[in-house]
């Protein structure tokens, strides 16, 4: 037996028989910052201590200093060499708000360095190869979340001209900007908490294949009100991870919540990016993805799940922007929340590809805006799933080819196409309105109920009311609402249209309008509207009812309804001459017998 192994053997056997502990030498290759002089009182400037276990670390060639519990004060900043750790005892993240926040738990380090500038040293640099910190807590005790802007400060965390640095096990509690890697190859960034205000993850010039890994940006230190001027501070103006020039990245399960931008792929001078993306979340963000640019080999972004701004009219999930030349995929992604458009296509250069994902939600302002908006380059859209009612895709006249195949919605897959022959569509579920022609020479479409969105654009949410209509629901429009209805083509229709008209919304210019031109008037005194449209080549009509709009909130003693309303609006019937007496439920999708369905045909 080794000799050295043996007498550790009897070391510990003779402690046990003793009835003691058995003790150990210092561990070659790690330090204790206690044991140099730090002093966890919270008040003490630690700076130079810490600094000097660091450089005595990289003396002997690299190894580990340990920070054990406690708070330690920061004046000036840190620079941690090739080949050694800064390891405390962090492991989890802290449960923090306004009220516990000042006191964390674990290994914390408390950095008064840099404040009202971005310019100066990171508090921690990582300025060697093979340098890093794990397990750490850093907090900034001068931060408020009653100061709004935030005060800047450098970046928390920093590494610049290195190789495989790491940023392990760490609770960063609102930095300004919490990491900056440039040049900082192979790093690998994992299991990071925090709610840095301005800026989370800033990459650029890196060259061979960073990692970042399980980090979680979310209101830690904060109760997150979406009206709270901090919140609502971050919610427009943050980014939460920005990649510049990075070279097969590879980002993986990361989550951020209320920033401005969740993810951002921008460029710098150096250049764009490409990589893998796996896993990403972002909640609440005005834009959960805004990509400036990328390079040819692209953005490849798998099981991701995006969500709009709270409270907002105008988030778009995933913004690809005017200049981008690089393709963004996008594979089993879902989309959900207040969203205005889930996807906003801008480059005549780029390629957007959606595979399998599933769109729950867009639209959230009532102004018929489309799940995904194609203004330019080129689109493949495939096998994916809408779970609502509405436009589902908008192609304009300056994309390039889109090609939309296989893809499913309730009522039926809809597009806008304004590129003629340059989109393609191919299996892609129809309405039962334009899969059975002769439905569409006497339908009634049941306003307020599932499957009617198809039809109307511009009109207020479902309400079910007793006595609205057949099946007690109804929607009221706005000033201006548009009615959208399938017609088989020279044929002559009546429609008719069950509502009901308050006193508030009458006007002079009130009623039903043809291509600018009213067909029927509208006051107080309508219960329905029932008037002949003549024949088009077209498939298609779209009718204006137009009226007075107003305010509940403004007219209705004790109402908090700031909605701006017109008329309250039950069944749309659609009869063409000579059509049978059996009515389609365009609801549904599905034919019944007139007695099975009133109809508010006189």
């Amino acid at each position: 037996m080794d000799m050295r192994l043996s007498s550790a053997l009897c070391s510990l056997l003779v402690g046990w028989i003793m009835g003691g502990s058995p003790t150990f030498a210092q561990t070659p290759g790690r330090w204790n910052v206690v044991e140099h002089g730090a002093v966890a009182d919270g008040t003490t400037d630690n700076t130079a201590v810490f600094q000097a276990a660091l450089d005595a670390a990289r003396q002997a060639g690299g190894g580990i200093v340990d920070v054990p519990a406690g708070r330690f004060r920061f004046d000036g900043t840190l620079t941690i060499p090739a080949g050694v750790t800064l390891q405390g005892t962090y492991r989890v993240p802290p449960t923090a708000d306004r009220r516990n926040v000042a006191k964390p738990d674990g290994s914390v380090l408390l950095t008064f360095a840099g404040r009202g500038s971005t310019d100066g040293p990171a508090f921690i640099q990582l300025s060697g190869q093979n340098a890093a910190v794990a397990g750490l807590v850093i907090a900034y005790p001068e931060w408020s979340a009653d100061t709004v802007p935030p005060v800047p400060y450098p970046p928390c965390i920093a590494s610049e001209g290195t190789e495989n640095v790491g940023i392990l096990d760490c609770c960063l509690l609102n930095p300004y900007e919490a990491i900056k890697l440039v040049r900082a190859h192979r790093h690998l960034v994992r299991n990071v908490t925090g709610y840095p205000s301005k800026r989370g993850i800033f990459v650029d010039e890196c060259y061979d294949i960073g990692h970042i890994e399980n980090i979680h940006f979310w209101p830690f230190g904060v109760t997150y009100q979406q009206d709270d001027p901090y919140c609502k501070w971050i919610n427009t103006e943050g980014v939460a991870f920005e990649l510049a020039r990075t070279d097969w990245h590879y980002v993986s399960n990361t989550f951020c919540f209320g920033y401005g931008v969740g993810y951002k792929f921008s460029a710098s001078q150096a250049g764009a990016t490409n990589g893998n993306f796996l896993g990403l979340g972002a909640d609440s963000c005005r834009r959960a993805v805004l990509v400036e640019q990328a390079q040819p080999p692209g953005l490849l972004i798998t099981n991701g799940e995006f969500v709009g701004r709270w409270g907002s009219t105008d988030s778009v999930c995933i913004e690809i922007g005017d200049r981008v030349e690089g393709k963004v995929s996008l594979v089993n992604c879902s989309f959900w929340g207040p969203i205005d458009r889930c996807v906003w296509m801008r480059s005549p250069f780029g390629q957007f590809t959606a595979s399998a994902c599933h769109f729950v939600h867009w639209d959230n302002h009532k102004t018929g805006a489309p799940a995904l908006q194609l203004d330019a380059g080129k689109a493949m859209v495939q096998a994916c799933t809408f779970a609502r009612d509405g436009l589902h895709v908008a192609v304009g006249p300056e994309v390039r080819h889109a090609i939309l195949m296989g893809n499913q919605a309730a009522s039926g897959f809809r597009v806008d196409n304004h590129a003629g022959a340059r989109m393609t569509s191919l299996g892609n579920e129809q309405h039962p309105l334009d899969a059975t022609p002769e439905a569409r020479s006497h339908y009634q479409i049941d306003i307020g109920a599932m499957g009617d969105d198809r039809f109307l654009e511009g009109w207020s949410g479902r309400e079910e009311r007793s006595g609205a209509g057949p099946l007690g629901t109804a929607r009221w429009s706005t000033g201006v609402s548009r009615i959208c209805l399938p017609v088989v083509p020279e044929s002559r229709y009546r429609v008719t249209v069950a509502l009901r008209v308050p006193p508030q919304a009458e006007s002079d210019e009130a009623g039903l309008y043809l291509d600018g031109e009213r067909i029927a008037p509208l006051d107080r005194t309508s219960t329905s509207i029932a008037v002949e449209l003549p024949p088009t080549s077209a498939t298609q009509r779209v009718l204006e009812l137009r009226c007075h709009g107003w305010i509940p909130r403004d007219v209705v003693p004790g109402s908090r309804d700031d909605r701006t309303l017109g008329v309250e609006a039950m069944t749309i019937t659609m009869r063409a001459d000579g059509a049978e007496e059996r009515v389609f439920d365009a609801n549904r999708g599905g034919w019944c017998a007139a007695d099975d369905h009133p109809t508010s045909q006189p």
